[in-house]
């Protein structure tokens, strides 16, 4: 398999599945800010402070204000923003400015220009390329990955778009490609926000083998 690629488990949301999830120690938990998506968090939602520190805390955001962000990185300690939007550089860059780490999405379909992620390269810290459809994530369905051939590897990035257990076999044929980490929402859920840990599990199990 891949050598040390990495798991974030996204759209978090309810106290107790947080807890199960953080359990099985991904690297990262991605916690969502936008209100239409059906696993927004709420606008009460506090992250439990005794979630194991050691995970990486993802705050997904669509179009959404720095300070906004910025608020919402200080009350849950977030250390990235995923951003899924129209976000332009200087916006990326004036969000660095804040601390906050920066993953920048790309919506990928066959016909989709690499050449777009380019002037992203020095404010992004990790792209992520998820399933081109009508919502800004979590279509349930994953993409051609052999469309990553094209991408010129030079951002590490996230491979999004309905993963589940059976993709992973699959991923031993990115080994030529900058993949930091798989991230994983729709394909193991119950509901949405609702994780399947065992699932989960399985992921990780066969990440190791």
């Amino acid at each position: 398999m891949i050598s040390g690629v990495k798991i974030k488990v996204c759209g978090m949301r309810d106290v107790k599945n947080i807890h199960e999830v953080a359990a099985l120690h991904p690297d990262y938990m991605g916690y969502i800010f936008y209100e239409p998506s059906p696993r927004y968090v709420g606008s009460d939602f506090i992250l439990p402070h005794d979630v194991d520190p050691s995970i990486n805390r993802v705050g997904v955001f669509v179009n959404h204000s720095v300070s906004f962000i910025k608020e919402m990185g200080v009350k849950n300690q977030l250390q990235f923003a995923q951003l899924h939007g129209e976000e332009s550089v200087d916006y990326c860059e004036s969000l660095k400015g804040t601390g906050m780490r920066i993953i920048k999405v790309f919506h990928v379909s066959e016909e989709f220009d690499f050449n777009e992620t380019k002037q992203f390269e020095k404010v992004a810290d990790y792209f992520l390329f998820d399933t081109k459809g009508k919502h800004y994530g979590g279509n349930a369905r994953a993409f051609d990955w052999n469309i990553l051939q094209r991408y010129n590897q030079v951002k590490p990035f996230f491979l999004s778009g309905g993963i589940q257990s059976d993709h992973i076999s699959l991923l031993k044929n990115l080994h030529s490609l900058n993949i930091h980490a798989i991230d994983i929402n729709s394909g193991v859920e119950n509901q949405p926000g609702i994780k399947n840990k065992h699932k989960i599990a399985e992921i990780i199990n066969q990440l190791s083998i």
